[in-house]
């Protein structure tokens, strides 16, 4: 196992761990550049305020190599309290915002759920 991946996620600490360990296990990569932001899904799904997370993900790809970009949301979110269908409508329109800036990494959407699992979405 070698190389990177990059994840665009919440700032909420209850995520970071699953998402990690989801990300090394199943995309076969040992190192995960973390991005976080507030209620990341809402906002990339709306590409509303993105530059500096979209700058942050030119540095994993351009520095680290990075091949894989997954964009999450998760369960009971304060920064984005919607119904648990909403946010997984909002990162597969992220999903879409992320592919359209042209980085060259395969990009997916995760979801965390209630119970801190994690899955594609």
């Amino acid at each position: 196992m070698a190389g990177f991946a990059t994840s665009i996620s919440c700032m909420d600490g209850r995520i970071q761990l699953p998402l990690n360990a989801w990300i090394r296990e199943n995309c076969g990569v040992e190192y995960v550049d973390t991005i976080t932001e507030p209620g990341v899904d809402k906002r990339a799904a709306k590409d509303d305020g993105m530059a500096q997370v979209r700058a942050k993900a030119e540095i994993s790809i351009n520095a680290h190599g990075s091949q894989l970009i997954a964009v999450s949301g998760h369960h009971d979110c304060a920064a984005n309290p919607t119904t648990d269908d909403e946010h997984i409508a909002q990162v597969r329109k992220a999903v879409a915002v992320v592919e359209s800036w042209g980085l060259g990494a395969r990009v997916i959407g995760l979801w965390v759920d209630g119970s801190w699992k994690v899955h594609t979405v």
